[in-house]
């Protein structure tokens, strides 16, 4: 007697995890789902003092002295995005995406790091920061951003390098957020090269 309640114990709590393991396997299965996903091709920052000239790394002046007169620029960036599809599209163009694929960009997130690890935000990097974005990736799409603040100039550790010459390097992590048509969410994430110091200015 005492076997098949012990027995029935068992198979209820082997019911119970696998209830639990199916849930979780459904919640895994919803992320990702996009039939669509974003390809990095060319990620470029140019420095605020020089907003026309964009690189592959950039080089943030932390204070500009133009017109005599010392300012603050932020560092705009741009990045360029394919689309990639997970399945083939339609028979008749099975490598063309369809309205459905295209993905639609909604927000970015920046986070600096250092090589060297120490990476505490306000001490040893900048902060951290979201932006807002807007663009849709049908084909090659060209996206512009902020890449770095104006406050964060304004604030430590890149205010101190206005009058020392320290150089500061990190790299830029930025990941862009958007979904496909049909609501599906989608991210992508790309790296740059960012030296913060108070460089010559441009004449």
């Amino acid at each position: 007697m005492m076997k098949v309640v012990w027995g029935s114990g068992i198979r209820l709590a082997g019911a119970v995890v696998l209830a639990t393991a199916i849930s979780s396997c459904g919640d895994l299965t919803r992320e990702g789902t996009s039939s669509s996903y974003l390809i990095v091709g060319v990620l470029q920052a140019a420095s605020g003092a020089d907003p026309t000239t964009f690189n592959s790394g950039l080089a943030s002046d932390v204070i500009t002295v133009k017109d005599n007169v010392a300012t603050i620029f932020n560092d705009p960036a741009r990045v360029t995005f394919k689309l990639g599809l997970k399945d083939p599209g339609p028979a008749s163009s099975p490598a063309s995406p369809t309205q459905n694929n295209w993905i639609t960009l909604t927000q970015y997130h920046v986070q600096y790091l250092r090589s060297d690890g120490h990476n505490v935000e306000g001490v040893d990097v900048p902060y951290a920061f979201d932006g807002g974005l807007t663009g849709t990736v049908s084909d090659d799409t060209t996206v512009g951003f902020t890449l770095v603040r104006n406050q964060a100039k304004m604030e430590a550790p890149l205010a101190a390098l206005t009058t020392n010459p320290i150089v500061l390097s990190t790299i830029a992590r930025v990941t862009f957020y958007g979904h496909d048509q049909t609501g599906r969410e989608v991210s992508a994430t790309a790296n740059i090269d960012v030296t913060f110091a108070n460089f010559g200015d441009p004449k």
